[in-house]
């Protein structure tokens, strides 16, 4: 995936399973996806709690930001560093996310929350793209697979 755009609506978080995968094909029975971490193949059900990270948003005191906005803003504040691990204490995620997203709702973004955003941020940096498709793009891509 070198040099190539990120598309977060094909980014899986899957419940249950650690990190994220890349979606690949509608299967009978549920979704295949790879692994961003080491490419494995794998075929998730359809009970499994799928979710693509453009889907998801955290809450702040003007409404919600897309994840996509959350990682741009990571990535003005961290440069080419990688964020602190969900490892990292409290108090130091709530840092970097008051200095990256001064404006997020404290009472409903949680430091779990944090935890799970900044090892998405870390595993999107070292093994996808920090470079979003946009809206526009995915639809101009999407028209263009259409013909």
């Amino acid at each position: 995936m070198e040099n190539k755009k990120t598309d977060l609506a094909k980014i899986l978080s899957v419940s249950g399973s650690r990190g994220l995968y890349q979606y690949l094909a509608q299967a009978r029975s549920g979704a295949i996806a790879e692994s961003l971490q080491d490419g494995h193949r794998t075929c998730f059900d359809l009970k499994s709690k799928i979710t693509t990270l453009a889907d998801i948003s955290i809450y702040t005191d003007e409404g919600e930001l897309k994840l996509q906005e959350v990682f741009n803003k990571l990535h003005e504040t961290l440069g080419e560093k990688d964020a602190p691990t969900s490892k990292a204490s409290a108090d130091e995620l709530k840092a970097l996310f008051a200095k990256a997203v001064p404006n997020y709702d404290g009472d409903r973004f949680y430091v779990s929350h944090m935890k799970k955003v900044v090892d998405w941020y870390n595993e999107l940096k070292n093994h996808a793209s920090l470079d979003f498709l946009t809206d526009e793009e995915r639809e101009a891509e999407a028209a263009k697979n259409a013909e």
